[in-house]
């Protein structure tokens, strides 16, 4: 009987996120609220669950309290077929020190690899928003016989800066890895792309050990699994790429078939929270053959109500969550989650409000992402003058997306921000 290949998930989640600030002022990244009900760590999870590899560890350090919650809530998997996501904080097995880098994060756990006794070993990223097959891309990394094997995003040549940009070589190898660099040779088949690195990989054990250990040793190194251990492996030529455009996702529509989106940035982020709510979604949340799974608690649907004017509730091409009410306000092209309200001739728009966030009377919110818990008093208005936001606290993204972060208090006289 032939043996059972064996796959350990491993998913990087202990990065600070200073970028998506002040989303990330009391969560890590991974935990941050997306597209109503999810977390961006379902993201990855979702992807491995669906294509069947259940052995997951999800690596946190910075701030973990509302992910590990979230991992214990939502992702608990059946131990009867030895499947399991669990959270592994920075434990110190090396001595008195944090992660230092994403390769780090790896090799103060080889301990996971000597338990599991995996072939092969998944490590993605917690905060990007896509859907993918894994098994495809852990087919093509046994077929190509290779160390590691890459996942690229063809991207256009002049975005090449913000990525790490892969130039394949013969035979599906990688000729060379760049950080951001200013000037990346086109693809062979389109001078005008390139491969960005979606920060996903997968590794024979083998070779992910022995690069681990010999960067470790390295005192020069920044310890970053793209940047040191892929780029180790491209040298010596054990280092593959996979194509993110022949990965076939069940239900995916040609309008969001390879869609990929870091969200590392507060205009990012926005972005694609607005890519969710147009009649054929950029990103369509509503595949149920590859579903994104996530806990969201026990509430009521949502309600839209007439106010004692008379005023209907409404809300148009937006996306909205269980246990929102909408009276005599007005919703459009926003994102809205769980537990909010919107209180007579209050206005909502092009906007995410994020878990029970309270819009009062005649209010109006415009451009904005505002955090959970967040109380908008009466008659306030937010993103309608910037340069006035920017007087009351409030962050203002490089698009000008205005951002109050959790629990943030407004003053109820001028909307801003109170200590």
């Amino acid at each position: 009987m032939a043996k059972r290949t064996r796959v350990l998930g491993i998913v990087l989640a202990g990065g600070e996120g200073k970028r998506l600030s002040p989303l990330t002022r009391d969560r890590a990244k991974p935990a941050v609220s997306f597209g109503c009900s999810y977390r961006l760590v379902d993201f990855a999870l979702s992807n491995l669950v669906n294509g069947g590899y259940r052995r997951i560890a999800v690596l946190t350090q910075y701030k973990s309290h509302s992910l590990d919650r979230h991992l214990a809530q939502t992702w608990r998997m059946s131990p009867l077929f030895d499947n399991y996501v669990m959270s592994v904080p920075a434990q110190m097995r090396l001595g008195k020190r944090w992660f230092e880098g994403s390769a780090d994060a790896v090799y103060q756990n080889l301990n996971l690899l000597t338990d599991e006794d995996p072939d092969y070993i998944c490590i993605f990223g917690a905060d990007h928003i896509y859907r993918m097959d894994p098994e495809q891309m852990v087919e093509a990394h046994i077929q190509s016989g290779a160390g590691v094997t890459v996942a690229g995003i063809r991207v256009p040549r002049d975005e090449a800066s913000r990525f790490g940009v892969i130039e394949p070589g013969p035979n599906g190898r990688i000729r060379s890895f760049q950080e951001k660099p200013q000037h990346a040779p086109g693809l062979p088949d389109n001078p005008n792309e390139v491969f960005a690195s979606m920060g996903n990989y997968v590794f024979s054990k083998k070779f992910l050990v022995e690069a681990l250990q010999d960067d470790a040793r390295d005192v020069t190194s920044r310890h970053d699994m793209g940047g040191n251990i892929v780029t180790s492996l491209v040298a010596s030529g054990d280092a593959a790429v996979y194509d993110f455009a022949v990965n076939k996702v069940p239900g995916a529509t040609d309008r969001d078939r390879g869609y990929w989106r870091d969200v590392g940035t507060l205009d990012s982020y926005y972005d694609a929270q607005m890519d969710l709510i147009s009649v054929h979604p950029v990103f369509n949340l509503y595949n149920q053959q590859w579903p994104i799974h996530t806990y969201s608690g026990a509430l009521p649907p949502a309600k839209f109500v007439f106010d004692d004017d008379d005023r209907r509730g409404t809300a148009i091409d937006s996306m909205v969550g269980a246990g929102v009410i909408v009276s005599g306000g007005t919703v459009h092209r926003s994102v809205v989650s769980p537990g909010v309200r919107v209180h007579t001739r209050a206005v909502v728009e092009d906007s995410v409000l994020m878990n029970n966030v309270d819009i009062g009377r005649g209010a109006i919110v415009r451009r904005a992402i505002i955090d959970k818990n967040v109380r908008v008093p009466p008659g306030i208005k937010i993103g309608v003058d910037l340069e006035r936001d920017r007087e009351r606290g409030y962050t203002l993204s490089h698009n000008g997306v205005v951002v109050i972060g959790k629990g943030s208090v407004l003053d109820p006289e001028t909307g801003a921000l109170q200590d």
